[in-house]
């Protein structure tokens, strides 16, 4: 089964994402945004790597739109067997 994920534009002018948050080796929070290829920022903290990748985001999308790309790609959540 698949699911395409389009950000989701809400009716405040907010663009709804999804977020991924590991810890890397070195005990710091490493957050992407999937749907932004490049998207990635880190914090101490899962709330520090959280506000960071906010602020990444928009400047991604900032820049993506200053060159004329598409703010952002598909993403797929897929099941295989474990």
């Amino acid at each position: 089964m698949t699911f395409g994920s389009k950000p989701t534009l809400l009716h405040t002018g907010i663009v709804k994402l999804l977020i991924t948050i590991v810890q890397d080796e070195d005990g710091m929070y490493i957050a992407e945004c999937p749907a932004i290829p490049g998207c990635v920022s880190q914090g101490k903290t899962e709330q520090d790597a959280e506000i960071n990748i906010r602020g990444a985001i928009r400047e991604c999308l900032e820049v993506r739109a200053a060159l004329g790309m598409p703010l952002t790609v598909t993403t797929r959540e897929i099941e295989i067997p474990a």
